[in-house]
């Protein structure tokens, strides 16, 4: 039994998830926090339940899903791990934060891992398989807990709409594709979107215009 806390993280109201499961280990997914108040309910949220922290994994290179690498890095000493596609778009985040945000004076902790689609990600007794859906950019990834019926689909699908395709590397030709192997996943499939609402697949097939089995 996992258990997943949302935290809903900076300007671009982003969402950062916590899983963890019975033996009191976790996995932190596309940290977003900015502000200093986000950074300290993330931390104590973990200190609080007594999670031990495996991994801090990013579904994408955007900067929005990376404000909280460098207090995660701080506080847990992890390093992100992101899909390998995306590293050009990873050692761009300090020109993206200036361009999306006029900040010009940021920066981000080394990569600590990029991934491939076939890396075993584990975390107490849960397993992580990383299902490739470029689109939204050329690495973004799907992260679905294994036997949970849970995916985190990052900026690729969200409640009634997709992630935008006009940044640099972005493909609509790929991400419909994408969310044409997304919509294999059994209607029950539960969705946690990296912005916006949870969702089902169900109910995406049922009312989202872009999805199609």
């Amino acid at each position: 039994m996992i258990q997943i806390r949302k935290f809903v993280f900076n300007m671009f109201q982003e969402n950062t998830y916590v899983v963890s499961d019975e033996t009191k280990d976790c996995v932190i997914i596309d940290c977003g926090a900015y502000y200093e108040e986000e950074r300290q309910a993330i931390a104590s949220y973990i200190r609080d339940k007594g999670l031990t922290p495996r991994h801090l994994l990013a579904t994408h290179g955007h900067v929005d899903h990376h404000f909280g690498d460098q207090a995660i890095l701080d506080d847990f000493g992890l390093r992100v791990e992101v899909p390998a596609a995306d590293e050009r778009l990873m050692r761009k985040l300090p020109q993206q934060a200036a361009v999306f945000t006029g900040l010009t004076s940021l920066e981000f902790p080394a990569v600590g891992k990029y991934l491939s689609d076939d890396d075993h990600i584990t975390f107490g007794s849960h397993e992580i398989m990383i299902h490739p859906t470029p689109g939204h950019s050329p690495g973004s990834v799907v992260f679905e807990i294994a036997g949970e019926g849970v995916i985190f689909t990052g900026d690729t699908l969200f409640h009634l709409s997709i992630g935008r395709t006009d940044l640099e590397g972005g493909s609509m030709m790929q991400l419909i594709q994408s969310l044409r192997s997304l919509a294999q996943m059994p209607d029950e499939t539960k969705v946690y979107a990296g912005h916006g609402e949870d969702t089902t697949i169900g109910d995406e097939l049922r009312m989202n215009p872009f999805m199609d089995r």
